[in-house]
């Protein structure tokens, strides 16, 4: 969760975001050809993405389903009747010199997302951010600039049309952000909700999803908006959150110094840290859009969307909220459970399986979620399976094991050892009988600290606890090794 920011009181930002999502198909959104990413360059190449004479363009039904999914999980209406379009413009990695895309008849529109910020005093705020529109298109190639000089730029650029037909979303929010951390939390957001649907790998560094921002400043109290200024080539979400207040701050001083601000297409400079203008933003009568002759329209049935719908999983912000009412766990850890599907599906098997919630979160968000960070490995990737998990804490909380011995056995129990096997002979003794002679030999053992700790240096009596740990290779119940010891030494 994201502590919430304001710009300069007397000037209000208005942000929006238009969000490209590549959808998780096998093959293009009008093609057979193959997504996947990495490939050798102008290897994932056809007729149809190439624009050649005389092909036809056959929609992958898989990219309408998931548009369907992802505007419903959206909130979005959606269109019963919809088609696609052509966007007219020229650029080297667009072979057909348009692109299929969707203008005036959408797949969805009117929906909307919930994001969750913190104020000032640490309350957690929840804003909702309205979305436009979701439609689907196709992506363009990818320019490789390269040459002798990349300090003062490439000397020639090679075009690989791998990508041109990967099949998007286009996700438009309406204008209701108000600074770069409400911002990245939306985009963050965005991302949580496609990857738990399974449409979308959501993979930044990829260009599986990428942002452009649309912002402008106006006076406090203003109805109209300002000059608006997109901003592109943001490759993170703090890069987005720098962006946008970086532009904020510029389009202020701007105003304040008497200046135009211009519409404009500006990039982000990450080693600079700043924005700088790239071209005058064209207007959409500027692609001269008309409707595509070679795709029949879509219409989707009643049946069709009611099947879409009762696939939809439950997503991220109804678990939040559910393992925060319900559960009792803090905003943070149902935060961190719900950033992956995979983690909070584990979670709650682990619940399912009889593991108490609190315990379990605090396993999972710390010392498993340090070794999947170590290891670089994902929750799915773990030996220890979330039944295991529940074994362990149980035996815990039943006085079988201690706590201190489970993080012992820890390295061993990830690795796929069952918890029998790891714990076989090494249950808690909580016999007083038996652990009272112990603690007599450790005592004796230690005159010196005796007489240390009752010369009124109490702190010892960790020292006393913590040996006769040891001698017992930390079988000894804690608690009870507590009150023995303390017994003993104030006899």
């Amino acid at each position: 969760m994201t502590t919430a920011t304001t710009v300069k009181t007397e000037y209000e930002a208005i942000i929006g975001l238009e969000t490209h999502c590549q959808l998780s198909t096998n093959t293009k959104i009008f093609s057979n050809s193959s997504t996947a990413f990495g490939s050798d360059p102008n290897t994932n190449i056809d007729p149809v993405c190439m624009g050649l004479p005389g092909v036809l363009p056959v929609l992958n039904e898989k990219v309408l389903e998931y548009a369907v999914k992802a505007g419903l999980a959206l909130n979005c209406q959606i269109a019963k009747y919809s088609k696609f379009d052509r966007k007219q413009y020229f650029y080297p990695d667009l072979p057909k010199n348009y692109q299929i895309s969707q203008y005036d008849l959408p797949i969805a529109e009117h929906g909307w997302l919930e994001i969750e910020l913190v104020d000032a005093e640490g309350n957690p705020i929840r804003k909702r951010i309205g979305i436009t529109r979701l439609h689907m298109e196709e992506d363009a190639g990818k320019l490789v600039h390269a040459g002798s000089d990349r300090l003062s730029g490439s000397s020639y650029s090679l075009v690989d049309y791998n990508r041109a037909g990967i099949p998007l979303v286009e996700i438009v929010s309406e204008p209701d952000l108000r600074s770069g951390v409400e911002a990245a939390e939306y985009a963050e957001e965005l991302r949580r909700i496609v990857r738990y649907l399974g449409v979308s790998d959501g993979n930044m560094e990829q260009g599986s999803l990428r942002c452009d921002v649309n912002i402008s400043v106006r006076p406090v109290g203003r109805k109209e908006f300002g000059t608006k200024v997109e901003i592109k080539n943001m490759n993170s979400f703090s890069a987005i959150q720098r962006a946008i207040d970086y532009e904020i701050e510029r389009q202020i001083a701007a105003i304040e110094a008497g200046d135009r601000i211009i519409q404009e297409t500006r990039l982000w400079q990450e080693g600079a840290q700043c924005t700088s203008s790239m071209r005058v933003k064209e207007g959409s009568s500027d692609y001269r859009y008309f409707p595509e002759p070679d795709l029949a329209p879509i219409e989707v049935s009643n049946a069709q969307l009611e099947q879409w719908r009762s696939e939809l999983p439950e997503l991220p912000a109804q678990k939040r909220h559910h393992y925060e009412s319900e559960l009792g766990l803090s905003p943070y850890d149902a935060r961190v459970l719900t950033e992956d599907r995979s983690i909070a599906e584990y979670f709650e098997t682990a619940i399912a399986s009889g593991a108490n919630a609190k315990a379990a979160a605090n396993w999972i968000t710390q010392d498993i979620a340090a070794h999947l960070n170590k290891q670089k490995l994902t929750i799915t990737q773990i030996g220890l399976t979330p039944t295991n998990l529940a074994d362990i804490i149980t035996r815990i909380e039943t006085g079988k094991i201690s706590n201190a011995q489970a993080k012992q056995k820890l390295p061993d129990l990830l690795s796929g050892i069952s918890p029998e096997k790891a714990f076989a002979g090494q249950e808690l003794i909580t016999d007083p009988s038996v652990l009272e002679p112990i603690v007599d030999e450790v005592i004796a053992a230690n005159p010196k600290e005796l007489e240390k700790y009752r010369n009124g240096n109490t702190n010892l009596k960790g020292f006393f606890v913590g040996q006769v740990l040891k001698k017992t290779d930390k079988r000894a119940d804690p608690k009870l090794t507590n009150e023995l010891v303390e017994k003993k030494l104030n006899a």
